[in-house]
């Protein structure tokens, strides 16, 4: 982790791959970021992977898990919402510490060390009782949408 260069992530297929890898038959996934790739840590998969999973543990009555994206002159913004219990103010600055929590307290930490590498921040901005909201902050020159990008021509 942070040994190795970053690399571009294809977003949608990181969402897919996390929805058949975890147990979320239950819960519907919706996929908003069409062609969205992120330039960032090679283990960037891991970070949607462990946002799912602890929606799934912690979010009690989570049924539905969205992803989107939202760009801005600053950079752009990956947004994973629920629509489970939330996480509440007191604990939100506590979340992405080592041994918060109820299971091994290292799933937000680690994600958070991913990010960090990559310059990438995020933050939980839901409400108690109408979700979490993750929100992850990417500069400028880190995100990427390959339906806007110019074909290359082979020669």
């Amino acid at each position: 982790m942070g040994i190795q260069e970053p690399v571009w992530h294809q977003v949608s297929a990181i969402i897919a791959k996390t929805r058949d890898s975890l147990n979320s038959s239950q819960v519907v996934t919706l996929d908003n970021t069409q062609n969205l790739e992120i330039f960032a840590d090679p283990m960037f998969g891991q970070v949607i992977y462990n946002l799912v999973d602890y929606a799934l543990r912690h979010g009690k009555s989570v049924t539905h898990i969205c992803f989107s994206f939202e760009s801005g002159e600053d950079g752009g913004v990956l947004i994973m919402a629920d629509n489970g219990v939330g996480i509440a103010d007191e604990d939100k600055h506590k979340i992405f510490q080592k041994g918060f929590g109820k299971n091994t307290g290292l799933g937000l930490l680690l994600i958070q060390e991913i990010l960090t590498f990559s310059h990438i921040t995020i933050k939980d901005t839901g409400k108690v009782g109408m979700g979490a909201r993750f929100e992850i902050y990417i500069p400028v020159g880190r995100w990427r949408n390959t339906r806007m990008r110019k074909p290359e021509l082979s020669g």
